[in-house]
């Protein structure tokens, strides 16, 4: 996994796994795409805003645009913040088993 950062600076460290990136940038509703990306701005300047536990130390940012998108994030850190997949409402089950896996196995890159 090779991790994608969209922070700098003294804000919080936001990073992303290739599946959420994939996952964003395949997304056809542009305004969608905009708007997560505001989400992740304030996720970084530490306003999670509209936010649940899913378990497994999982989150899910609620978006509320289009198709009702959802941003999976974990916390690995005291300011780090790392985007574990993506989804809309629709495919919801899935996307918070396949996120919950993801944050299983993302603990092993940060020890390298």
């Amino acid at each position: 996994m090779y991790l994608i950062r969209y922070s700098v600076g003294d804000a919080a460290i936001v990073m992303a796994t290739p599946e959420f990136a994939a996952w964003l940038f395949a997304l056809r509703d542009t305004r969608a795409q905009v708007r997560i990306q505001a989400r992740i701005r304030r996720l970084s300047d530490g306003n999670p805003g509209d936010c649940a536990s899913v378990g497994g130390g999982v989150f899910e940012l609620r978006v509320p645009v289009g198709a009702g998108y959802r941003v999976y994030v974990c916390r690995t850190g005291a300011r780090i913040s790392l985007l574990l997949a993506g989804g809309d409402k629709q495919s919801q089950p899935e996307d918070i088993r396949r996120a919950r896996d993801l944050a299983r196995n993302s603990a092993h890159y940060f020890a390298e």
